[in-house]
């Protein structure tokens, strides 16, 4: 399926973070009224992903529900600044959550007591880990939600705890030696180009995601997946659950494939929480098919307006 559809619908705009000015697209309900005191919903995209992509198409949904949403490209990333460009940074990707709820809160339609977050793959571990922090999240959700620190130090799929932490730590370092002594940024991409760079090891949602961001189905511009070899030291040091207990009693929505092989991220977030918590599985979906496939994108969207109408006062 082709999502090129929903988000020319939204309305650019910028906000700053560390003095960079982050791109983003801000959708509005239908009917909508500047003198309106909306509930909103703060979407937060995939790793190597951009505003435009599935980031947009739950964005655009969630506004058909009556929400003020806004989809943002991370710094470093798409048309946001950030340097060095590519650079997957778990901090920076939090803060991107917290200055996104800081413009939210200076639109005057806006309902600042109400306000929730959402984000997709990456963006669902960083979203788990803003709600920790930022207490002005009311309620949060994951879709398919992958904690990015887990990855660089077990591998994927998952070995033994740590198993490949100090290969990462040593790719890192030499990059960032590398580049301290003059020598131009390094770039692993975040999914195969084609399907020559994969073979019979290659994972699922790695199969998967290269045939969503890699081809017509879902390809953009501004997504050129490349990540600084940099962000491995970064991404080491990150634990997107590691307060996840602490976030109760706001309440977490995990939402996962039941055919998905990062399933055991959401599991593991879930088991961490305390109520109020909830871990819905789509039957028949895998990681990939919760971005654009209707039949599965249309069971998360009910799930997401149930909780966030349960939880943000309209």
């Amino acid at each position: 399926m082709k999502t090129d559809t929903h988000y020319y619908e939204g309305k650019k705009v910028a906000f700053p973070h560390k003095g960079w000015k982050i791109s983003a697209l801000v959708f509005y309900p239908e009917g909508f009224e500047d003198g309106g005191a909306y509930p909103a919903v703060v979407v937060t995209h995939p790793g190597g992903g951009v505003k435009e992509q599935v980031a947009s198409l739950y964005a655009w949904n969630l506004a058909r529900k009556g929400y003020v949403t806004i989809a943002f490209d991370a710094a470093h990333h798409g048309e946001s600044e950030g340097m060095p460009r590519y650079l997957e940074d778990p901090a920076s990707r939090v803060e991107d959550i917290r200055a996104a709820v800081d413009y939210l809160t200076t639109l005057p339609f806006v309902d600042k007591e109400n306000i929730g977050a959402l984000g997709i793959c990456a963006g669902g571990g960083y979203t788990m880990s803003a709600v920790q922090t930022d207490i002005r999240i009311k309620a949060a959700a994951g879709i398919s939600s992958w904690n990015t620190g887990d990855w660089v130090k077990d591998g994927f799929p998952p070995r033994e705890k740590n198993s490949v932490l100090m290969q990462s730590l040593k790719t890192a370092a030499e990059a960032r030696t590398r580049e301290a002594n003059g020598e131009a940024p390094s770039y692993v991409g975040y999914v195969p180009n084609s399907p020559e760079e994969m073979d019979e090891h290659t994972p699922v949602i790695m199969r998967e995601a290269s045939e969503y961001y890699r081809t017509e189905r879902c390809a953009y511009p501004t997504s050129v997946n490349k990540m600084a070899v940099q962000s491995l030291d970064r991404l080491a040091a990150f634990d997107a659950f590691q307060y996840i207990d602490t976030v109760s009693p706001r309440p977490i929505l995990l939402i996962i494939g039941s055919l998905a092989d990062t399933k055991h991220f959401s599991e593991d977030a879930y088991n961490r929480a305390k109520e109020p918590k909830e871990l819905f599985v789509v039957d028949g979906a895998t990681h990939i098919d919760l971005y654009d496939i209707p039949q599965y994108v249309d069971q998360a969207v009910v799930k997401l307006t149930a909780f966030f109408n349960g939880h943000l006062k309209k």
